[in-house]
This record gives C-alpha cells, sequence and structure tokens, in this order.
C-alpha cells in the first residue's frame, strides 16, 4: 500500500534540504506529539550516501505501547532521503525527494510504502485500505503543514 504526495515551498532547494535534514528539529517535532526518541548513532556521525542514521521511537498507539525503529537508509544531498521504519511486523519505506523548480522554489515529493512482513501486519494494512481515502486526506494535510513549517522557518531565517 503507496501513499504519496508533493507540496511546492517558497525557498531554494539547499536550504529546503538543510532545513528537512535537521535531525535534532525533527527530533524535536515528533517528540511534540508524545514520541519519545532515543537516537542509536552518536551525534557527532554525520549521515552518508547510504545513510547510517537510526533511532528508536516508542509510542502508544490504540492504546499499547509500541516502538519503532527508524533508519535513514539512503541520504544524497541535496535529492534524496529514504527512511525505513520497522514496528512490529510492518517495514515502511519513506522517500522524500526534493526538486528546484526555479532558484526560489522547491518541491518537495514525499512517498510512504508501507510492507506488512506478519500477518497480524497484513492484516492491519487490509484495515487501511478500507479506509483509504480518510488516510491519504490526513497524509496531505500532514505533508502540507510540514511544508508550511519549512518554509516559515525559512523565511525567518532569512
Amino acid at each position: 500500500m503507496d501513499f504519496s504526495t508533493r507540496e511546492d515551498i517558497e525557498a531554494p532547494l539547499d536550504r529546503v534540504f538543510a532545513l528537512a535534514s535537521n535531525f535534532e528539529q525533527l527530533e524535536r517535532q515528533v517528540m511534540r506529539h508524545g514520541v519519545e526518541v532515543t537516537r542509536l548513532t552518536p551525534d557527532d556521525v554525520a549521515p552518508t550516501p547510504k545513510g547510517g542514521k537510526s533511532w528508536l521511537a516508542s509510542f502508544r498507539f490504540r492504546g499499547k505501547a509500541r516502538s519503532a525503529q527508524v533508519d535513514l537508509t539512503r541520504y544524497d544531498p541535496p535529492n534524496t532521503m529514504v527512511y525505513t521504519t520497522t514496528a512490529g511486523g510492518l517495514r515502511t519505506l519513506t522517500t522524500v525527494e526534493f526538486v528546484a523548480l526555479s532558484r526560489t522554489r522547491t518541491r518537495i515529493g514525499i512517498s510512504v510504502e508501507l510492507q506488512p512482513q506478519t500477518l497480524s501486519a497484513r492484516l492491519l494494512v487490509q484495515s487501511l485500505k478500507l479506509a483509504r481515502g480518510t488516510i491519504e486526506k490526513r497524509f496531505k494535510v500532514a505533508i502540507s503543514n510540514y511544508a508550511t513549517e519549512i518554509e516559515k522557518r525559512f523565511k525567518r531565517q532569512a
């Protein structure tokens, strides 16, 4: 099951990529939503083209404590970042692509691919397919809000 969307941001490509790959800011943003984040790689380890950053996220979902490991598996500045998330029997591949539309405008494309590895994960994905329209709307709103936040942070720094 796949979700994808694109948003345009009024900022240059290199600045958008720098803001989107500010991992400390991303950690703080996720923590504001009640997720406990533990960095598995040392702070001084810089990402390489093969990724090299990892986090453990702990959160509550449907009343149960859950955890997920998030790995940055591809890091190609200023074009692409790919994250692989493993939570239980569900593997998620998130690709974030950046394209310069002009010197001052960037398109960010985000796609998420859910890959169930177990029977219970397949049942979860099947139930998500039934609510696909609602989930796609929420996904697009969330990405739109993320793009707006990047644009605001760029304007504050400019």
